[in-house]
Parts: structure tokens; C-alpha cells; sequence
């Protein structure tokens, strides 16, 4: 009867953030938040083995087109980049909180052309960026799904001045909860969908009035597992492949003093993405290759383009139990 009612504990955060969506107004759409569209993809709801990794992403977004709040294309020539890359580390543990694995990660960042608008144009150096921590990770596994959750922060960390051109960073604070599950087609789970909600709630600017509305993201994707028998050692070589998709939306309004001198009905701001994901994990050298890439579409009132996002982790140390 307890594990029963444990179980439901998920499911209900799951719920509550689905909540968000339905009743959720999208109100503005100049400014960006921290969180980066297509940092989780196949199996976005399911907690990694417990154990310690080391992570290296690379992200690269590349847009052209600005859309406004009915779809229209304003300009197709924006030719808008970003980079951000760093090293960082995830870890989960054997120790259990409401029959949860605790789990946490950390990125220490570094960006180039960081966006902090829809409409901006100032091109900034490759510096370091705003920090992620996520000090909270619990993850369930059951004979059908998996179910994670998660609290995490974007410190300003980053060099951040109101109206400047080399900017970094965003100069706000951000608290995310996320929530999110993967489903399992067959007894092997070899076949798989999945979807986690992330809704960030954003500070003021660093020295201002100004303030980024909340947004929400919902990112996953349907795939395929393959296991091939290694070389060497009982851990097999492991493949996954699929599609993936993402979303987001403003859900409160931008606080933007000179609100007048934007081009963009402040009406709307949202985003749809699709696009494929591999990875390969090669248990000779304990690491991890993966690879995605999302094509936008759908734009309302925000720039439109393409998410590249290559990551390496390194099984640093496994804390399975034998």
C-alpha cells in the first residue's frame, strides 16, 4: 500500500505542471530565458544509472527568420547565432527519498552571441556564462515508466550590463521545477516516449526594472534502444535512435519599462521544434556520444532556426550495486 501511494507522488507533480499549461496565458514575447530549447531529448524523463559522469556539451543555435505574433515572417536575413559549451559533472546516488534515487548536476558555462532578446543584434565574445545548478533529482523506475523530478537555478554568474553589446550572461536569477516521464512499449524497454516539463521563474535584471516572464519548455521523444554485446566485459555497447520535439511558451508578461519601443506584439511567444537524436555508449572507454538536432517551426512573435547540440559524458564512476 506505501509503494502504491509513492508512486503517486510523481505522477501528481507531473499533473500539477501539466496544470501550468492549461491554464497558463501567454502574454509576451521580447525577452529570453535561461533555459535552452533541446538540451533533453529521448528519454528526457528517466534518471542515469546511479554513478558520476563527466559532461562536456557543445550547443550551437543558428536563426534567420523573426515572426510575428500571428506567424507572419518580418525578416528572413537575421542571421543569429549562439554558442555555449563548458564542463560539468552529474551524479546520482543509491540513497532513496520517497523511494526516489537522489540524483544532481552542475554546468559551469562558457557562450558566445548569448541571446537575450528576440529581436537583439549585438554580437558578444566567448566568455563565461550564467551557472546551472540542480541540487535536487529524483527518479522512480517501474516495470512500464520512468518518472523524474527536478529543482534547479541559472545563477547570474555571467558579465551581464544593461544595453551592453558584450554580454554573456542574462543578469537574472532563475528557479526551474521540472517534472517529467518515460514510457515503455515493451517488456524489454527497448521501445520508448517520453516528455519533461521545466517551468522557470525568472528574477529582475541585474540593476533594473526589467524582468523575463516565466516560460514553459516540454522536451522529449520517441526512440529505440539497441543492445550489442561488447568486445569485452559484461557492459554492452548501448544505441539509441529516434525523433524528438520540443516546446515553449511565455506564460506572464515581460516587465519592460520602454515596453513602446519594441517592434513585437507583446501578445504572444511560443516555439515548436522536431528533429532526430543518436547516441552511442562504448563501455570500453565509458563514454557517451550523443547527438541532436531540432528544425523550429511555428514561431509566434520570437526568432526561428536550428538546434545543434553534441554532448560527451564519461562514466567517471559507477555506483550500481552488483
Amino acid at each position: 500500500m506505501m509503494n502504491k501511494e509513492i508512486m503517486r507522488i510523481p505522477l501528481l507533480i507531473a499533473l500539477l505542471v501539466l496544470l501550468c499549461v492549461i491554464t497558463a496565458q501567454p502574454l509576451s514575447a521580447q525577452l529570453k530565458g535561461d533555459h535552452l530549447l533541446g538540451d533533453a531529448g529521448l528519454q528526457s524523463g528517466t534518471q542515469a544509472p546511479p554513478g558520476f559522469a563527466l559532461l562536456v556539451p557543445t550547443y550551437f543555435y543558428a536563426a534567420s527568420k523573426l515572426k510575428n505574433s500571428k506567424g507572419d515572417v518580418v525578416s528572413d536575413n537575421l542571421d543569429l547565432n549562439m554558442f555555449v559549451t563548458g564542463i560539468g559533472g552529474s551524479w546520482v546516488t543509491n540513497f532513496k527519498i520517497l523511494g526516489a534515487n537522489y540524483g544532481g548536476s552542475v554546468l559551469f558555462p562558457f557562450a558566445s552571441n548569448r541571446l537575450e532578446s528576440t529581436i537583439t543584434t549585438t554580437k558578444s565574445p566567448f566568455a563565461f556564462s550564467d551557472i546551472y545548478f540542480q541540487p535536487v533529482q529524483l527518479g522512480w523506475h517501474t516495470k512500464h515508466a520512468d518518472f523524474l523530478f527536478g529543482y534547479a537555478l541559472y545563477f547570474p554568474s555571467g558579465k551581464y550590463e544593461m544595453g551592453g553589446d558584450d554580454n554573456s550572461g542574462l543578469g537574472q536569477l532563475a528557479n526551474e521545477l521540472s517534472a517529467g516521464s518515460t514510457v515503455f512499449f515493451d517488456k524489454t524497454k527497448l521501445i520508448h516516449f517520453s516528455a519533461l516539463l521545466s517551468y522557470a521563474f525568472n528574477s529582475e535584471k541585474k540593476d533594473s526594472d526589467v524582468k523575463t516572464g516565466d516560460n514553459l519548455s516540454i522536451e522529449g521523444g520517441l526512440g529505440k534502444t539497441w543492445y550489442k554485446k561488447a568486445a569485452a566485459g559484461p557492459v554492452p555497447r548501448i544505441i539509441n535512435a529516434g525523433v524528438v520535439y520540443y516546446m515553449q511558451f511565455k506564460t506572464t508578461t515581460d516587465k519592460i519599462p520602454l515596453a513602446g519601443s519594441y517592434a513585437l506584439d507583446p501578445d504572444k511567444d511560443q516555439i515548436f521544434g522536431a528533429g532526430l537524436e543518436g547516441s552511442y555508449y562504448a563501455p570500453h572507454i565509458r563514454m557517451l556520444f550523443n547527438l541532436r538536432w531540432v528544425a523550429e517551426m511555428g514561431a509566434q512573435n520570437r526568432i526561428q532556426g536550428n538546434t545543434f547540440m553534441l554532448t560527451l559524458a564519461y562514466n567517471l564512476k559507477s555506483f550500481e550495486k552488483k
